[in-house]
C-alpha cells in the first residue's frame, strides 16, 4: 500500500472502530454481502492510487485467507483500503477480523470511507497510527499479516510479529520482485529463518512473499 507510509511521526495513536458489530454478529446474508463486496470492488477496479495494491494481487490474498481458513489479519500499510478490503472480505468468510495501520490521516479517512462503502466495516479495526510503534505493541496473536509500508522496515516488522504469529500463520509482503531498497535482505533473512517455509506468488504483479510458520 503505501511506500512511505511510516515514517518518524508525532501523530497520536488512536483507534477507529469501524462498526459497534463484531464478525460473529449479524451483518446481512453472506450472499448478499458478497455481491455487495464483489460489486465495489469491480465498479473501483480501476480506481486506486495511493500506491495500493493491484486488483489481481488483493485476489490473490484474499484466496490465501480463504484457503488456509485465517481469522486473525495484520496489514501494516492500509492505505485508502483496497488490499485491506480483499482481506477482510476474506475475514467475513473465516469469522475473523483485520486490524489494519496507516499513518496518514488522510489516506486513513479515505479507506475507513471504503470499509464501509464495501460493506466489511464489521470486519475491520483501522488505527491510525505510526506502524513502526503499533506492531510491536499490538499483542496478537496474528494468523496472517500483510506487510505492504516501508520496504526498507520489512525485516524489523517480521521480527517484530514472528513471536505472535501462530504455528501455521504466514507472513506476507508486498512488492518482493521490484527493485526497492531492503527487499534483497528481507528475502535473505525470511528464507534463512528456521521453522518457516517461504515462497513468492510470481502471480502477482509485482510478486507476494508468503512466510509460513511451521
Amino acid at each position: 500500500m503505501s511506500l512511505f507510509a511510516i515514517a518518524p511521526s508525532c501523530i497520536a495513536v488512536s483507534l477507529v472502530l469501524l462498526s459497534t458489530q463484531t464478525p460473529g454478529q449479524s451483518h446481512g446474508s453472506n450472499a448478499d454481502r458478497d455481491a455487495r463486496v464483489r460489486a465495489f470492488l469491480e465498479r473501483s477496479r480501476d480506481s486506486w492510487h495511493d500506491l495500493n495494491v493491484p486488483y489481481e494481487d488483493g485476489q490473490v490474498l484474499h484466496d490465501l485467507v480463504v484457503r488456509k481458513r485465517f481469522t486473525r489479519g495484520l496489514e501494516i500499510g492500509t492505505s485508502t483500503g483496497h488490499s485491506g478490503t480483499w482481506i477482510a472480505w476474506a475475514m467475513s468468510k473465516t469469522g475473523g477480523k483485520l486490524t489494519t495501520i496507516e499513518i496518514d490521516p488522510d489516506r486513513h479517512r479515505q479507506a475507513v470511507a471504503h470499509f464501509r462503502e464495501a460493506g466489511i466495516d464489521a470486519f475491520v479495526d483501522a488505527r491510525l497510527g505510526d506502524a513502526h510503534d503499533l506492531v510491536r505493541q499490538l499483542p496478537g496473536p496474528w494468523d496472517f499479516v500483510f506487510s505492504d509500508a516501508d520496504k526498507d522496515w520489512y525485516t524489523q516488522y517480521f521480527k517484530d510479529v514472528d513471536q505472535k504469529l501462530t504455528g501455521g500463520g504466514c507472513f506476507t509482503a508486498h512488492n518482493v520482485l521490484d527493485p526497492f531498497a531492503g527487499i534483497a535482505s528481507f528475502l535473505d533473512y525470511v528464507r534463512a529463518r528456521p521453522g518457516y517455509e517461504t515462497t513468492i506468488d510470481r502471480t502477482s504483479r509485482s510478486g507476494i512473499s508468503i512466510s509460513c510458520k511451521r
